[in-house]
């Protein structure tokens, strides 16, 4: 591969990162021809939220650069997560999250062919695996593990022991999954330091790791499944969105732990660019990308914005006309001066997510099996359980009991032959009329 390939695919792969460790294990394999192979994990535990479009935009920005990705549904470690789940609701989660994963790559038009999902049951279970943890668990200290998932894992006054076999899960997907680099958020780092540290020691190759920055919610801290506040589902209707954008943090002027700024920056624009980028024709390794792309493909920008415009605000001509920004920092300076209301800035915000999920959404309504996932993954929790009514059985009175039933000293006439059966035909006949 020539070195001008080979820098083109490192910038695809790094751009917008907030840190690399390993950069030059990357450029080596690049330089040598190579695709790099890299893992990504993910807990099915509660729904996911806009916030994975973070990761995942990121996700195409490699997959464009020919990276083979494997997505791991970390069904082991959902299970782990103080046993929020049973096994057989993880099972569900994990396939619903396939379905939502798949629809957001389909709706950027990015090919997935090399693509994998890998549940974590699948080798986590292995003699292997659970020999390399004990292996790990003889030669890490506690304080270690628990440092390195100070981040990651629930801090509690009563920890379980399962939140220190974080860090050593982790550590050893890289080598079981054979990747070359881990990606995840900045809030991942001590992991990600913890298996550089240790794989070594176990004879297992150092690997590379990617970080993204982290985006707060909309309530300004930390996007969270289990806070249905600080996110929107990707089956949230267009109403909800909004609601829920009109509610967020967004203070004048203010541009920290701003989670609507953030996701115009982490999200909206990446998106924007990615399809001006596939309009110029820079597909990336694969000619196909772009082809079989779900829903609206252009930009998040007005009609008539100049040429570049990645994001566009609405506003009427008395308010001083709408605005187009060809790059974020831009919007960030309106912002930050008082340029921008925010108010404009909520609106097309919203307007944008109402576009960004409704190739999602649209196609969740088309799928029954997507659809019955759903209800088994995430069941209602005020749903009642249905009564069934108890079904009446005839049974004929013992001989001499009934209303048939002579009194001492009378005279019993023995009844025709087969009248007893017409009988208990005609009380179950009652019995079926009185249901």
């Amino acid at each position: 591969m020539a070195a001008a390939d080979a820098d083109a695919k490192y910038e695809l792969i790094t751009r917008r990162l907030q840190e690399v460790l390993g950069g030059e294990t990357l450029k080596t394999i690049l330089n040598e021809g190579r695709s790099p192979k890299c893992y990504w994990g993910t807990a099915p535990t509660g729904r996911p939220h806009i916030g994975y479009f973070v990761p995942l935009t990121k996700i195409a920005d490699f997959l464009r650069a020919g990276v083979e990705v494997k997505i791991l549904l970390a069904d082991v470690h959902a299970f782990l997560d103080n046993l929020k789940a049973p096994l057989e609701l993880v099972s569900h989660r994990t396939k619903y999250y396939q379905f939502v994963l798949l629809a957001v790559f389909e709706s950027l038009g990015i090919p997935t062919s090399k693509l994998t999902f890998v549940e974590g049951s699948s080798y986590q279970l292995t003699k292997d695996y659970n020999l390399d943890m004990y292996k790990l668990s003889s030669i890490v200290t506690e304080h270690d593990a628990k440092k390195a998932g100070a981040e990651v894992v629930k801090q509690v006054d009563s920890p379980l022991l399962s939140g220190l076999l974080y860090p050593g899960l982790q550590a050893l997907d890289e080598q079981y999954l054979g990747v070359d680099f881990q990606f995840g958020g900045v809030d991942q780092r001590k992991i990600f330091t913890f298996a550089e540290l240790y794989l070594p020691r176990l004879g297992y190759a150092k690997r590379a790791h990617l970080m993204n920055p982290m985006v707060p919610g909309l309530g300004g801290g930390k996007m969270s499944s289990s806070d249905p506040n600080s996110k929107i589902d990707f089956l949230d209707s267009p109403s909800a969105i909004r609601k829920k954008i009109r509610s967020a943090f967004c203070e004048e002027g203010n541009i920290a732990d701003n989670g609507v700024l953030s996701f115009v920056k982490a999200v909206l624009i990446p998106i924007s660019q990615l399809r001006l980028e596939r309009a110029e024709g820079k597909t990336g390794v694969d000619s196909e990308e772009g082809q079989n792309a779900k829903g609206d493909q252009t930009p998040f920008a007005l009609e008539g914005a100049p040429a570049g415009t990645v994001f566009s605000i609405f506003r009427k001509e008395e308010y001083g006309g709408s605005l187009h920004y060809k790059d974020f920092d831009a919007l960030e300076k309106d912002f930050a001066e008082k340029n921008l209301h925010p108010g404009d800035l909520k609106t097309a915000v919203a307007d944008a997510i109402v576009k960004l999920l409704e190739p999602i959404q649209k196609a969740f309504e088309e799928s029954e099996e997507w659809k019955q996932v759903e209800k088994l993954a995430y069941p209602d929790p005020n749903a009642k359980p249905e009564k069934k009514k108890k079904k009446k059985v005839y049974h004929p009175p013992p001989p001499g009991k009934g209303k048939n039933a002579k009194s001492e000293g009378e005279t019993v006439t023995a009844p025709p032959p087969g009248s007893d059966i017409v009988e208990a035909a005609v009380e179950v006949a009652k019995t079926e009329k009185e249901q």
